[in-house]
């Protein structure tokens, strides 16, 4: 399992971040075979150790634990056969570091905390994201580079932001620039150069023919903090998350986002990154924040919400907090039922009234939440790169490998949040676990699929899958006993609303599992992040903030009250009728026809 050549690739000296300090003009892909070659290694079966795969990490004063030793293991074994499948330098795969801000919510509360770090940025600001289209987060990200070439005057700041806009020219290369031009255009909506003249800005466009979305979600400022979310830059009804993440492991998503952007930096960029490279990682904001500043109370304090027509930028992480919080109070005359309604209704293409019970005031919906530990935990990137032919061999990635031994090795409970959950490898991987006695919650997001996985060997909806699951387990045994599916019900509502009414969906990645090991990111459990996507997740060994996420899901969202599913796997009413925008379960012929509709819109809207 930890073969010698593993343990020789974590344990080069150098990586692709620190090499493109002294060598800009070298693309990071062509530093990544220099350093670690493209030879395949056959996999080992030697015998699991664990002083072997503790040898592969830097973990710094941390200690993992067993569960997280063995994910990663099995994640870092894939590097034999293709040190380049997760995105990321060998060496930086197992690290340490902080998560010391969660946010769970809407999806603009996620771009405020991404303007907030952006327009506080010194040196540089990667934003890697999926679909980018002219939105009130798009305004956001727009606005704060206008406001960081304002503040530095005395310095210049590179920025690089790269999405997933498919056009021809990647049959021959997966990564394209994009011109200012481009960028200027009504598509994009990026300021000029002209307009952010203390700004450096590169834009890229990255897509893997036919298939290999790059679906990654994130971004790192000045190689110090970096963020890892669920959303992408568009305007919808999705509840995402999002994870703040300070220590070492940060140069993990640096070298990650550089691997990404696959070009080379320049020669203009040479100070920049020496400086990055050795800067000292570690002491992040809320370091300095005594957790009382971190409680969501609000005392009196008129706080205006962070608008593209009202810049409120806030001068730390406490601030903004304070500020959030105070959108999803009730103002006056407002009970915490209707504050709730009003801010999810926001950016829903369809406004709903409430249906749900009325919200105590100690459980209002609390997107930001603390999730600081006193020390460093152990956290590893569990990511995997694009592939685009249609086939399903590029299986086996860090990200899948990771999903599938936490599942594997699980002792209590599996807990599992995603829009869509259809590939077998998971399904029967929760089988497995159920049948061993492991309890196992499962939220989906009713309907949600994209209408391109009707087509056969693509997965099928959600409520096919589920069915699927539950045929796989005795009627009347205890597995089915153990197995809680779900669809999400949104904080406001008393029942689950189809994802085509675009009123209210999760999109929201997560898997944890006995309470202590979580994974975050940006893949689904579907056929396209499991077989083709490039993803970014990282993993954390933390029962800390694994019960802070959990108990922040919880709060934010009715679904574990009102979103159970019926024994045929369907959702359904008390007069037992299945939700609204149900649509059965079609026949081979049909599922042909409405996928290759949805997968010619996919590909047309390029949704990521």
């Amino acid at each position: 399992m930890v073969t010698d050549h593993l343990i020789k690739l974590t344990n080069v000296p150098e990586t692709v971040s620190s090499v493109t300090a002294e060598s800009p003009s070298e693309s990071p892909g062509e530093i990544f075979h220099r350093l670690y070659g493209d030879d395949h290694h056959s996999a080992s079966q030697s015998q699991y150790s664990h002083e072997r795969v503790l040898e592969c990490g830097k973990w710094g004063d941390t200690k993992p634990s067993p569960l997280f030793l063995r994910a990663f293991a099995d994640a870092a074994s894939c590097l034999d056969r293709d040190p380049l499948c997760g995105i990321v330098s060998p060496p930086l795969m197992g690290s340490h570091g902080t998560v010391p801000l969660t946010v769970i919510g809407p999806l603009i509360d996620v771009i405020r905390h991404v303007t907030n770090a952006i327009v506080r940025a010194k040196r540089e600001v990667l934003l890697i994201t999926s679909v980018w289209q002219p939105s009130c987060a798009q305004i956001l990200i727009r606005d704060a580079l206008v406001e960081l070439s304002r503040r530095s005057q005395s310095n210049r700041v590179v920025v690089r932001i790269m999405f997933d806009k498919a056009s021809f020219s990647n049959v021959w290369d997966p990564h394209r620039p994009v011109s200012e031009a481009e960028w200027t255009s009504k598509a994009i909506d990026l300021p000029s150069l002209e307009e952010i003249p203390n700004v450096d800005l590169d834009v890229a466009s990255y897509h893997c023919v036919p298939l290999g979305t790059q679906h990654a979600k994130f971004c790192v400022v000045d190689g110090t903090s970096a963020m890892v979310m669920s959303c992408n830059m568009e305007d919808n009804d999705n509840m995402e998350m999002m994870t703040r993440l300070e220590g070492n492991v940060v140069q993990g998503l640096r070298d990650t986002a550089l691997l990404c952007w696959g070009k080379s930096l320049g020669r203009d960029a040479q100070g920049l990154e020496r400086k990055n490279s050795g800067v000292e990682v570690g002491e992040g904001e809320l370091r300095h924040v005594r957790s009382n500043d971190l409680k969501p109370e609000i005392k009196n304090e008129c706080l205006v919400p962070l608008m593209p027509d009202q810049p409120h930028y806030d001068v730390d992480i406490a601030s903004e907090i304070r500020r959030v919080q105070a959108n999803h109070e009730p103002g006056r005359g407002e009970t915490p039922l209707q504050a709730t309604n009003r801010v999810l209704n926001m950016m829903a293409r369809k406004q709903v009234p409430p249906s749900g019970p009325e919200i105590a005031p100690d459980e209002v919906f609390t997107p930001y939440i603390t999730t600081l530990t006193p020390q460093d935990v152990p956290i590893a990137m569990v990511s995997r790169s694009a592939y685009g032919p249609v086939d399903k061999s590029n299986v086996h990635v860090p990200q899948n490998e990771a999903w599938l031994s936490l599942i594997r090795n699980a002792e209590r409970s599996v807990f599992i949040q995603t829009p869509d959950l259809n590939t077998m490898p998971v399904t029967e991987a929760i089988v497995d676990a159920l049948t061993r006695g492991v309890e196992v919650t499962v939220y989906l997001c009713f309907g949600y699929n994209d209408a391109g996985e009707m087509i056969p060997g693509q997965g099928g909806t959600n409520e096919q899958a589920t069915q699927r699951l539950l045929a796989m387990l005795p009627a009347d045994g205890p597995a089915r006993e153990k197995l809680h599916a779900h669809d999400y019900v949104g904080k406001d509502q008393n029942y689950p609303i189809h994802a085509s009414f675009k009123a209210r969906s999760c999109h929201v990645k997560i898997l944890i599992v006995d309470d202590c090991v979580g994974v975050q990111g940006s893949g689904n459990q579907d056929t396209q992040t499991w077989y083709h996507s490039q993803e970014v997740n990282v993993m954390v060994d933390s029962p800390l903030i694994c019960r802070a996420w959990r108990e922040g899901l919880e709060r934010n969202q009715n679904t574990h009250q009102f979103g159970a599913v019926a024994e045929d796997g369907i959702w359904r009413d008390a007069d037992g009728n299945p939700g609204e925008g149900y649509r059965g379960n079609p026949g081979v012929l049909e599922g042909i026809l409405w996928g290759a509709g949805g997968m010619f819109k996919k590909l047309k809207d390029s949704h990521g």
